[in-house]
């Protein structure tokens, strides 16, 4: 049939082994041809295919070949031309060979023509293949994008795609396996190089990184095709299992691919051992290597975990071999595991009818899961909790296990790594989502019945325990006989007899015998029960019940021996009943009997499971409790994944109906401002689910829940909480949010349409001016309403109604803003409208009637006539000429009806005492409130409305100077336009000045007019001041607060009438005993250093005094005020920012988070904690200061946290290190080691504490100073690992233990003859030596020496220039350390460049009195 060959065709190892060796014996190439003489030979192979069939290649495979060798100069039209003749080729072999297969007289000539024509075929086929995908791999790697789409458009030009004709190809090779080709090799096995050949093919297909890509999941499939057929009839399964694992050791992205892959090896063709073998390969993998060695690591983690999700019962049975992964230091290998074990729990392991064992397995399971939930790596901990929230999810976890799982993920709400709190706050809120117990987990509801349900129980088990049916001795005898004989038997037989049997010693007497005996069969140890038997037969023979054993066989003599001992152990149990009494009872009497104690056991157990069902509900509900505290914590982290996570539990919790929801979803509130887009939109999504959408059948109910839900959220809200809650509303009115019939029902509430309490009125209101903020015409159309219904002579009956009413409509002038760039006309009120009179008819008429809330209404009031009406003072001048004339005749009635019941009449200057208390508090409170709104008039409204109209005038010049210069000829042009340019830069220096001249003009009022004698304001100054300085005269708390008040804001008037008066003020703000009038005058203060910056600041080493205030309140309002005169650089930070370090460790939470927001601000300001951090330390550290140790610790490990600049880090080395020099005793140097060890020191740090060695050297004998430097060295090495680096702390530490293991001679023996003196002990300062240097402790002494006005800066000038003169050394030198002397401390005035040329406008956040 077919010409045979010189030699047997082997497959080669590489392509040139082919043009060498034994021709006689090996096929062997005869000539190469070259890139012309292929074109032509290809033709002469295809002809011959045609004439000869697939066996033409025997003549013609060196033409095939010659084309391989010149594949990269070959023309893509006959690379295509060889690929398809080779697939014909193929194909026509494959079909002869299945009819010549089964050929039994096929020749042995022929066998070997037909196995060399295959191999051939299938070597040029696989060549091809091979040749193929290298061009397009390198084609790849050199594209670019747009290079992209010329290759898809050549490829569409061409007709051909390499990619396309994968599939068919694998196809092919994949039909010719499926035959039995084993024929051809005599019935023999195939030999492993041609299998591994066709292999090949499929895994280099497989190595394409594009290969995971939907569009080519036919030619995967194809692949995975075409080795299951290997695996399946060519015994592939060694050489598989090698090969994979490599590629998923070098290439990432075969992982999912392979999984697949085994997938469908193990369900279509059966192939489960695979699944075995790769799992026990990469299990054999060392751990130590892999941890060194980490590429594939990815590969066989990704393998792993995709594996288990696709067949996780074959996983279950072989993740054996991979547990020693879990102790290894790899977390990708860690991760795929665990990810597998809960794959086996979700798919496999779930149910509640388990067998025992499987059972055993899933617990094991879930065990490791939990000890790995505080892993070392983060990654492996956060991996964990998101398997426990699928498990959750998925209903798999058993409830007895539930408690723990929530305990661990509890603790993983403090753990230092983001994604694990992440992840822990998402684990908990799907417990909440998926717990089995109730949909309402508040502590205090499922207490009450779990307490009645355990009663209950208790009582059901007495009952039980006095009907429980009694079980007679021989009962108890009959159950434990079989157990008794099968010991006495083991016990007789001599050759099963234990050898290290205890040693039991008989008692000496008989009884004492016997009750050893019955002991041992109550503890059923019937082994020594059967031994003691045996001595108490030989030692008492004739004593009872030893003797009278009738019995031959000694078996039976034990037995019937130990059942008399415990027979008669307890005779007489039942001898309530006698026998005579049992026996009478008939058989139905009996079944009647055991009926009812049956039913009793089945409903004890029925209450023991509600019991502990209630129990877990209970515990399960504490610890959501207990997360709620930590998660609101969480809400102002850094990351804004965890605080969108903890704001999206809340809205779980609070639809759980736990109590403290509420409290997380107020304490989110603030966070509408954050400038965090994401943190914003989730905060509105979480008002929006659990607000916007209430239940409710119809749209009226629906709204009527919306509102009760919102009233329920102010309730005892502060203000803040309120301005932010008016945010959220706002965003929601203007997207259209809320619908009409909520603002309808709000209306009616208010209007008392509807049925409903003052407090829901006053709330009513207040969501309507939130709603306004958003729409002011919500307010603006119905104003009509709100001053008929709020502000008519019902007023007076609800003044908190009038003040929110007040509040609503003053969203009228805060949204009635002017365009940018337009100069509109305020929006403002004629002084006629009905709004101003029922206003002030309503303060003046409550100003003589005595009520706590008149004071805010009217303070509410007078801001909204200044806000609103036009000429406001006149209204206001009118208000308090009514009031003061009301004062005025109460004080004639009252000294009228004195005279006429014969008293002396008093004097002018007692005739306060005669009025009542509550009319001198409200006269003083309205003075106050309109001389603020006054100034705040005068330096906005009136201020902006000059400048409006200013503008106004010279945009008319302007038109007019244009439409004259249209208007001339064109002989004048180029001179007009010369002047023009000229007057423009002159308009500019006017406007510039214009601006300038109103403000002068503005402080010219203040200063000059309004506390003029001919001013209304003139007549109540001396009775604020006479207030004031009379504390013993005027002893009503309230008043003396509301003249305290009222003095504040009066000195915002004038700066002279300031300067003067600060002395009392601060007087005040020290000594007053009330906590209230400190804290108004600490805000009052706080105003002024805004407003007149030069008068105040001398003043401020007073204000930082009151930081340590004895009063919670006033610490905290002071902590407050200076954040933000210190954040707005209206006060020079000195060393005195010690003092709100000093709040870090406030007993007080709500103070500590205000010290704590103040230096989180403050380190956004370039180095400026970096800055003060000496000073800090150097005042805290002086035991004067009454800082401790550990409340300094604590105060320094916040404060280094915010130095992470290398260059700070090591500035900060050297100046701890030069201050060791100047500490005065051993607290100091503890305090400066402790301050060096919680710096990050890095290379160059260590070589500055080399350098300045010899400045703490003698202080290494102590041992906490030795200590700090140890945990330096520590923590520098687990930073840095280069050689040199260790090697200089080696040195270093080398030094530090001879200085602390010598004492200080040996310290200044290894400083090289250097010597260290110890300083000496600085001098006291004197008691005038400044009051910002001494404990603040005494800033409240009872002399009035402290309160001496500073002196002008003019007078302080000289001695600062003197004192600049003699400062020539440059030494590293704390502010703090210096002699401050008094002038010195008052030379912190701003200089000329730095005081403010224009006054700021002062706007209090406000204006209430704090109560």
């Amino acid at each position: 049939m077919a010409a045979g060959l010189p030699g047997e065709f082997q497959l080669p190892l590489a392509a040139d082994d082919l043009l060498q060796g034994d021709s006689s014996r090996h096929y062997v190439v005869q000539e190469v041809l070259s890139v012309r003489e292929l074109p032509s030979a290809i033709t002469d192979f295809r002809a011959a295919f045609r004439e000869r069939g697939a066996l033409a290649v025997l003549q013609h495979f060196d033409t095939v070949y010659s084309l391989l060798r010149h594949f990269r100069a070959l023309g893509t039209a006959a690379k295509e031309d060889a690929l398809e003749l080779m697939m014909q080729v193929v194909t026509c072999h494959s079909s002869e060979l299945s009819t010549i297969l089964s050929d039994s007289g096929l020749s042995h000539t022929d066998r070997n023509a037909h196995l060399n024509a295959l191999k051939m075929n299938c070597y040029l086929l696989s060549g091809l293949l091979e040749a193929f995908e290298m061009e397009a791999f390198k084609s790849g790697l050199a594209e670019v994008d747009p290079a992209g789409k010329n290759k898809k458009n050549r490829a569409k030009s061409s007709g051909f795609s390499w990619e396309d004709e994968r599939e068919p190809l694998l196809q092919l090779l994949t039909q010719l396996l499926q035959l039995d080709l084993r024929q051809l090799w005599s019935g023999l096995v195939v030999e492993e190089e041609f299998v591994s050949l066709l292999t090949g093919c499929c895994y280099r297909i497989l190595e394409n990184s594009n290969i995971g890509l939907q569009r080519y999941r036919t030619t995967r499939e194809a692949a995975m095709h075409l080795l299951a057929t290997a695996l399946t009839h060519y015994d592939h399964m060694f050489s598989a299992t090698l090969k994979i694992t490599q590629m998923l050791q070098h290439f990432e992205h075969v992982a999912p691919v392979f999984a697949q892959a085994v997938t469908l090896w193990a369900k279509e063709y059966g192939l489960k051992s695979i699944v075995g073998e790769l799992l026990r390969e990469i299990g054999q993998k060392c751990p130590q290597e892999l941890a060194r060695d980490t590429s594939g690591i990815k590969g066989y983690a990704a393998f792993i975990t995709e594996l288990a999700e696709q067949i996780p019962a074959l996983v279950l049975s072989n993740i054996s071999v991979l547990l020693r992964h879990l102790d290894g230091e790899n977390y990708m290998m860690r991760n795929a595991i665990l990810s597998a074990m809960a794959e086996v729990l979700l798919q496999v392991l779930n149910g509640d009818q388990l067998e025992e064992a499987v059972r055993g397995t899933r617990d094991h399971f879930l065990n490791t899961l939990q000890a790995h939930i505080c892993d070392v790596n983060g990654f492996v901990r956060s991996r964990v909790l998101q398997l426990f929230t699928r498990i959750v999810q998925g209903k798999v976890l058993p409830l007895t296990q539930f408690l723990s799982v929530v305990s661990l993920a509890v603790g993983r709400l403090k753990d230092k790594s983001v994604v694990v709190v992440k992840n822990a706050i998402q684990l908990l809120a799907a417990f909440l989502s998926n717990n089995p117990y109730s949909c309402k987990l508040s502590c205090s509801d499922l207490a009450e019945p779990l307490k009645k349900e355990v009663q209950k129980l208790q009582e059901m088990k007495d009952c039980c325990r006095e009907a429980a049916p009694t079980i007679t001795p021989e009962e108890e005898w009959e159950a434990m006989l079989p157990e008794v004989r099968a010991a006495a038997r083991q016990i007789l037989q001599p050759q099963q007899e234990e050898e290290d049997e205890e040693v039991l010693e008989v008692e000496e007497t008989a009884e004492r015998a016997s009750e050893q005996i019955i002991g041992m069969l109550k503890k059923l140890n019937y082994k020594s029960a059967v031994r003691l038997t045996q001595k108490a037969l030989s030692s008492f023979q004739a004593q009872e019940p030893f003797s009278s054993s009738e019995e031959e066989n000694e078996e039976a003599a034990i037995l019937d021996i130990l059942k008399k001992l415990y027979i008669g152990f307890c005779p007489g149990e039942n001898s309530g009943d006698s026998p005579c009494d049992n026996g009478n009872l008939t058989t139905e009497e009996a079944e009647l009997e055991e009926q009812p104690q049956e039913q009793p056991q089945t409903e004890l157990v029925k209450q023991e499971m509600l019991v502990q069902y209630l129990q877990d509900a209970y515990n399960f509900s504490v610890k959501i409790t207990e997360a709620l505290s930590l998660i609101s914590k969480l809400m102002y982290e850094n990351s804004v994944s965890v605080v969108q996570e903890a704001i999206e539990f809340f809205v779980t919790v609070s639809q759980f109906g736990v109590p403290q929801a509420l409290l997380g979803v107020r304490r989110m509130l603030p966070l509408v401002w954050s400038k965090e887009p994401g943190i914003k939109e989730a905060v509105l999504n979480a008002y929006r689910q659990l607000y916007l959408s209430p239940s409710g059948d119809s749209e009226r109910a629906r709204a009527q829940n919306l509102v009760s839900s919102l009233s329920l959220i102010m309730v005892d809200a502060s203000l803040g909480m309120i301005q932010c809650l008016e945010e959220i509303i706002s965003e929601f009115v203007q997207k259209d949010e809320i619908k009409p019939a909520v603002i309808q029902l709000l209306w009616e509430q208010f209007t008392e349409k509807t049925q409903c309490s003052p407090l829901e009125r006053r709330a009513a209101v207040m969501l309507l001016g939130m709603m306004a903020r958003g729409k002011p015409e919500i307010v603006g159309s119905n104003l009509d309403v709100l001053v008929t219904v709020g502000l008519s002579e019902r007023v007076c009956e609800d003044y908190r109604l009038a003040e929110e009413v007040c509040n609503a409509i003053s969203k009228l002038a805060s949204n009635s803003k002017p365009a940018k760039g337009k100069n509109n006309v305020p929006f403002r009120l004629p002084q006629e409208q009905a709004l101003f009179a029922c206003l002030s008819k309503a303060v003046s008429n409550g100003f003589a009637q005595q009520s706590s809330h008149w004071i805010p209404f009217m303070e509410a009031a007078v801001t909204l006539i200044y806000q609103l009406a036009e000429g406001p003072e006149k209204i206001c001048a009118d208000i308090l000429q009514v009031c003061s004339q009301k004062a005025l005749e109460n004080l004639q009635e009252a000294d009228g009806r004195k005279e006429e019941s014969g008293a002396s009449p008093s004097r002018v200057s007692d005739g306060a005492i005669s009025l009542p208390t509550f009319l001198l508090l409200h006269l003083v409170s309205l003075v106050g409130q309109v001389a603020l709104q006054q100034v705040a008039h005068l330096e906005v409204s009136v201020n902006a409305e000059l400048r409006r109209r200013r503008i106004l005038r010279e945009e008319e010049k302007t038109k007019k100077r244009k439409e004259h210069s249209n208007s001339s000829t064109i002989k004048q042009r180029p001179r007009s336009t010369g002047n023009d340019t000229t007057m423009e830069e002159e308009l500019g220096l006017v406007g510039a000045s214009a601006d300038d001249t109103e403000a002068e003009l503005i402080r010219s009022i203040c200063e000059i007019e309004l506390l003029d004698e001919k001013h209304l304001f003139s007549a109540f100054v001396p009775l604020v001041l006479k207030i004031c300085n009379n504390p013993g005269l005027y002893s009503d708390p309230a008043l003396r607060a509301a003249a305290a008040l009222a003095l504040g804001k009066v000195c915002m008037i004038s700066s002279e009438f300031c300067d003067s008066h600060l002395r009392l003020l601060f007087t005040m703000m020290e000594k007053s005993p009330l906590p209230v009038v400190r804290s108004n005058l600490i805000i009052a203060a706080g105003d002024l250093a805004i407003r007149f910056p030069n008068q105040v600041e001398p003043w401020t080493p007073h204000l930082y005094a009151r930081l340590r205030d004895p009063c919670q309140s006033v610490r905290q309002t002071a902590g407050v005020v200076m954040t933000h005169l210190i954040l707005k650089d209206m006060v020079k930070v000195k060393g005195q920012v010690s003092e709100m370090a000093a709040l870090l460790i406030d007993p007080e939470e709500a103070i500590m988070g205000v010290a704590q927001n103040f230096f989180n601000e403050l380190s956004h300001k370039d180095n400026a904690i970096y800055n003060l951090l000496p000073d800090i330390i150097s005042r805290l550290s002086d035991p004067a200061c009454g800082i401790d140790e550990e409340s300094f610790h604590t105060i320094m490990r916040h404060l280094f946290s915010y130095i992470t600049k290398d260059k700070q880090t090591e500035s900060l080395v050297e100046k701890l290190c030069q201050r060791f020099r100047t500490a005065r005793n051993e607290r100091q140097y503890r305090d400066l080691s402790y301050c060096l060890s919680l710096l990050p020191v890095s290379e160059r740090g260590l070589h500055k504490l080399q350098d300045n060695f010899d400045c703490f050297a003698d202080k290494l004998q102590d041992p906490t100073v030795y200590s700090c430097f140890q945990a330096v060295l520590v923590r520098f090495r687990r930073a840095v690992g280069k050689p040199e680096a260790k090697v200089l702390a080696e040195e270093l530490e080398q030094k530090l233990s001879a200085c602390h293991n010598q004492g200080l001679d040996s310290a200044e023996t290894c400083q090289e003859g250097g010597k260290t003196p110890m300083p000496e002990p600085a001098k006291r300062k004197t008691a005038g030596a400044g009051c910002c240097r001494q404990p603040l402790s005494t800033a409240n002494r009872d002399d009035d020496d402290d309160f001496v006005t500073p002196r002008p800066q003019a007078h302080r000038k000289n001695k600062h220039a003197q004192k600049s003169q003699r400062r020539k050394k440059t030494v590293i030198v704390f502010s703090s350390d210096e002699e401050n002397s008094s002038e010195n401390e008052l030379s912190a005035e701003l200089r000329e460049e730095e005081t403010p040329t224009k006054t700021t406008p002062i706007t209090r956040s406000s204006t209430r009195r704090l109560r």
